[in-house]
């Protein structure tokens, strides 16, 4: 079966299920904010594959994420605004415009280089979509809304490092931190506003994922593999109770305590 024909056979499949005249109840009801959670979802679900190491769960989880694609199409062409074909020929187009030290006649040299054109290409691209009414395109406009806390924070500073702003060396960014550190400490005051720990705290993880990108760490990878460490050594701490007939609780904590110390020597 050649790949054209899997293509349309997903399709076909996509069709039949938003067929008003005999497809499936739940597909027909749902709408693009309706899907979007699932759409999520499943690009999280493609992350874990990876992080897993195991293949065969990447191949299941990227058609998850694929069937994601189709299933918006399908209801954007059925509204008459665009169809999956118009989709691919969208994304050829642009891989084709974003590499032309590849598909055309042009030098970009090395990786730094590369990366800086398709960084301006996209700029460009950002302007031509925005309104011709205005003069230019803010440095921070068409930064996804929907996406993770961190990854968004990284992009944003990203996007204004581009123009200048950002520090010129580590030493002021970890200054930085300990500087929100300090200022989260001074929200520990009875008299203060709930909100401004709020504010304060966000401040400092902010200026977290600044120090991330300067040591060249994908900050929202790095805090999803903690998360898998500490769910690994937490896992141990139950074991180990278990062993002793004993239960998670404040009764028994230091048995936990040392028990993570073991985890993480173990590890």
């Amino acid at each position: 079966m050649s790949e054209q024909t899997t293509i349309d056979e997903l399709l076909s499949i996509m069709a039949r299920l938003r067929d008003p005249a005999g497809g499936c109840p739940w597909d027909l009801a749902q709408t693009f904010s309706t899907v979007l959670p699932f759409t999520l979802e499943e690009a999280y679900e493609v992350a874990e594959a990876i992080e897993s190491g195991s293949l065969t769960d990447l191949r299941d989880e990227l058609g998850d994420l694929l069937f994601q694609v189709v299933f918006h199409a399908r209801m954007a062409q059925e509204q008459g605004a665009f169809a999956f074909p118009d989709v691919v020929r969208a994304i050829c187009d642009k891989m084709v415009r974003r590499h032309p030290h590849v598909f055309a006649d042009v030098a970009l040299g090395d990786q730094a280089a590369v990366r800086a054109h398709w960084e301006r290409e996209k700029a460009l691209e950002r302007e031509r979509a925005g309104d011709s009414g205005r003069a230019s395109v803010g440095v921070l406009a068409g930064v996804a809304q929907a996406l993770p806390a961190l990854v968004r924070a990284e992009k944003l500073q990203r996007r204004a490092a581009r123009v200048g702003f950002d520090w010129d060396a580590i030493a002021g960014v970890l200054d930085k931190v300990q500087e929100e550190l300090d200022e989260c400490r001074e929200t520990l005051a009875e008299h203060v506003d709930p909100t401004e720990r709020v504010h304060e705290i966000g401040d400092l993880l902010f200026s977290c994922v600044n120090l991330a990108r300067h040591l060249g760490v994908d900050a929202e990878q790095a805090l999803r593999a903690a998360n898998h460490r500490f769910e690994r050594r937490f896992a141990r701490i139950e074991s180990g109770l278990a062993a002793q007939g004993l239960q998670p609780g404040p009764a028994v904590r230091a048995q936990m305590e040392h028990l993570w110390e073991d985890a993480k020597a173990h590890e």
